[in-house]
């Protein structure tokens, strides 16, 4: 039986939780340790782990997809390996759900296997998408999301962002959303993001700050 870290990630369309998933895993292959990412999102045809899968494997990264991932058939469709990752051989798997409700649902299938170990769940919140634009708004789309995968979010990560457009301000100004946020559904506030060309601005004023690189790129920009 695995004893692998399991970590989620869920939350709103376009709040960059794939981005996010793909920076750890890539964070935690890069200090030695053995990572498994799943693209759990059945829902959503863009921006998905699985378009990633070379540059994951070349840096070591294990990826497992939806079973018709990468074809020319949308059906939601998930491959038995996928439901037994929480019992694989390695130190980390990263799970990264679809948005929303809708997208977390296949979740729900594999909630009799993560109830029986330790998990993390964290909820991408990002106060400038459409309908996460306050904190009762963001609480309440993560108690839907609870709802849909019958488990139960354990920490928030603060991704405010408007890829390019961001600025050291728009990180900074995000924060009373994001501590309201986490209070509202009780629990932490694990780490804020900024991108990697930010981050030192904001390093002396907010605590817990994870760098990023922009990763996950719209279907018509490669650079």
């Amino acid at each position: 039986m695995g004893n692998a870290k399991i970590t989620i990630i869920c939350g709103h369309y376009g709040c960059g939780k794939t981005n996010l998933a793909l920076n750890l895993a890539l964070e935690a292959a890069g200090q030695g340790r053995r990572v498994k990412l799943a693209d759990l999102d059945l829902v959503n045809p863009y921006f998905r782990s699985s378009d990633y899968g070379p540059a994951l494997r070349e840096k070591g990264v294990e990826l497992f997809c939806p079973t018709y991932a990468g074809t020319t058939l949308d059906l939601p469709a998930v491959g038995p390996q996928l439901l037994q990752l929480p019992e694989a051989e390695c130190d980390d798997v990263i799970l990264d759900a679809g948005g929303d409700d809708a997208g977390a649902s296949v979740l729900g299938c594999m909630a009799p296997l993560l109830f029986k170990k330790p998990y993390t769940m964290l909820y991408v919140v990002n106060a400038r998408r459409v309908l996460t634009q306050t904190a009762a708004e963001a609480a309440a789309i993560g108690r839907e999301i609870e709802k849909a995968c019958r488990l139960s979010i354990t920490g928030v990560v603060n991704n405010t962002h408007l890829q390019n457009e961001t600025t050291a301000q728009m990180v900074l100004d995000s924060m009373p959303f994001a501590k309201e946020t986490a209070a509202l559904l009780g629990v932490p506030l694990v780490f804020t993001t900024a991108p990697d060309w930010i981050a030192p601005a904001v390093l002396g004023d907010i605590p817990s700050v994870k760098p990023v690189k922009r990763l996950v790129l719209p279907p018509w920009q490669t650079v």
